[in-house]
């Protein structure tokens, strides 16, 4: 038996949220319901006028990783964080979880300082994501441990984390170690625009070394440049072994060998969509993991995705286990 049924690899983010309405977007030029990069200047002009807000650690991959943690599963976690406040407050959240994260801090005087992303979310629920990658944008092949990545039985690859100057080199050397030994390959597209500048480099990654994609509707759209799912559905489908596509409020649809299965969503008030896909990855691959069918998978998934999206942060607050055996599941 391997040591981790999943190692994620990804953004180290502190999720700063507040609530807002649709006129502050406006005003200060931001567009709603993505996620923009954003330099230390932009980040401090909108804490100052964003009003009372919360931090919480965060990062998407991440959410996915505490999730899986959440539900007693074998985790660790490759990210970048400096040693500075929120780089300490993001190591001890995400120990704190269960998950192991032993990646090397930065130096204190390195210039970049730890990622934050500023989450405004408005009355509808939607999240507006104003992203600072800091250091985090400088993962590189030094920080993976070939060890770890063997050690894995999934690897799960934050599409977010292509924004960097050596990621690409990074995620090819545990791509390398994980298959070498006999483990897969996950990943998840994680945004539209993400999607419009990488999309050569995520087909290639996914044509050869993918074997179960997360993305939304929006996401798989962008990246076969089709307006019509069913086609991005069946493109997909052709690229990779399990394709796993949410579908917002209708749920989600998962594909494997010519067969797709619709796993409805769960009923939940939408207090703050930020994290909905991250945890709907951890519920699909706890199912996965524990030998379940894909229907079961993708319903989990919902179920988690469910629970985050009632209230604001993107780690769980109630107990999945019971969620999902409230549901049958378990």
């Amino acid at each position: 038996m391997k040591k981790y049924q999943v190692v994620g690899i990804g953004n180290a983010m502190v999720d700063i949220l507040a609530h807002v309405e649709d006129d502050f977007l406006a005003k200060h030029g931001v567009e709603k319901g993505i996620m923009q990069l954003i330099d230390t200047d932009r980040a401090a002009e909108l804490y100052g006028v964003m009003g009372p807000a919360m931090e919480i650690s965060g990062g998407s991959a991440a959410n996915t990783i505490a999730g899986m943690a959440a539900l007693g599963m074998r985790v660790a976690y490759v990210s970048k964080v400096k040693d500075d406040q929120l780089g300490g407050i993001f190591s001890h959240d995400i120990k704190a979880q269960g998950a192991d994260f032993d990646t090397p801090l930065a130096a204190s005087d390195h210039p970049a300082e730890t990622g934050r992303c500023m989450v405004l979310v408005t009355p509808d629920g939607e999240r507006s994501m104003n992203t600072y990658l800091g250091v985090s944008e400088f993962l590189s092949p030094d920080d993976i441990d070939v060890g770890i990545m063997a050690d894995a039985e999934w690897i799960y690859l934050e599409g977010y984390r292509f924004d960097g100057p050596d990621s690409h080199a990074a995620f090819a050397k545990a791509i390398t170690a994980c298959k070498g030994a006999g483990g897969k390959v996950s990943l998840t597209l994680s945004d539209p625009f993400c999607v419009e500048r990488h999309r050569d480099a995520f087909l290639t990654m996914i044509r050869a070394d993918v074997d179960l994609l997360f993305c939304n509707e929006h996401e798989l759209m962008s990246l076969y440049q089709t307006d019509d799912l069913s086609i991005a559905m069946a493109l997909g489908a052709a690229d990779v072994d399990i394709l796993a596509c949410t579908v917002g409020e209708r749920g989600a649809y998962i594909t494997q060998g010519g067969e797709e299965v619709h796993a409805p969503a769960a009923a939940m008030h939408v207090e703050d969509a930020t994290g909905a896909g991250d945890l709907f990855a951890a519920g699909f691959l706890y199912g996965l993991t524990s030998g379940r069918d894909y229907l079961t998978c993708g319903r989990m998934g919902c179920v988690a995705a469910g629970e985050i999206i009632g209230h604001i942060g993107a780690r769980p607050e109630a107990d999945l286990m019971d969620m999902f055996a409230a549901e049958g599941l378990v």
